[in-house]
């Protein structure tokens, strides 16, 4: 239950980071440094603990590596998505109140379909294939750069696509996204199939690489 403890609180400071650097009044261009540095710290905070995943794709990729438990991750995934659900309702009710429709704050963003699905792919790749390769890797065992290397990468993926995709690259941040108005829930699918592809095609890419372990 500490796992899972964790990887509620870490997901849930991530998505309450997003949600309210994002949402009118928000943070402007400093919102993917806030957002980073959030996931940083929520990394160092829980990363020995629970592996520190906060992210259904990463906990899919860290489980087809070899280094989750196959019984943890059906309960990681359910904390991750309850957290984001909690964040979003913690957003809401901070920035104009329960009642008020989510769609009425900012606006739903609905990509195009293959930029959003390429944007979302590469950089769900790139975040899964630091994560294997800072925090489950013989080479880099016991380092005290994980955490900033997790953040970095996503701040610099949030700089590079947001205007795309909305920077998600994470399932469990889409259900917040989604429930805050961010995003529409019709393109919902679109985070979903990048995401785990993304993360599956870096578990494969971590495995061939790394073959050795």
């Amino acid at each position: 239950m500490k796992k899972y403890l964790v990887e509620f609180i870490g997901t849930f400071f991530l998505v309450f980071t997003i949600g309210m650097t994002v949402v009118a009044p928000g943070a402007g261009n400093l919102a993917p440094l806030a957002i980073g540095c959030a996931l940083m710290v929520m990394v160092y905070a829980g990363g020995h603990v629970s592996g520190a995943h906060y992210n259904p794709a990463v906990t899919l990729a860290v489980w087809l590596r070899g280094k989750c438990a196959t019984a943890d991750v059906g309960p990681y995934i359910a904390a991750q998505l309850a957290a984001a659900t909690v964040a979003a309702f913690a957003v809401k009710a901070l920035k104009t109140g329960l009642v008020t429709k989510a769609a009425a704050m900012t606006g739903a963003m609905t990509p195009e379909i293959l930029p959003a699905l390429l944007a979302e792919f590469v950089f769900t790749f790139g975040l899964a294939w630091v994560v294997l390769n800072v925090a489950t890797a013989k080479g880099t065992s016991g380092n005290s750069f994980y955490g900033a290397a997790i953040g970095l990468t996503v701040t610099a993926g949030a700089f590079a696509v947001g205007g795309i995709s909305g920077a998600v690259f994470n399932p469990a941040v889409a259900v917040g996204a989604c429930l805050l108005g961010l995003i529409s829930w019709g393109s919902f699918w679109i985070y979903l199939v990048a995401c785990f592809g993304g993360a599956i095609a870096a578990a494969a890419a971590y495995k061939a690489v790394n073959g050795a372990e």
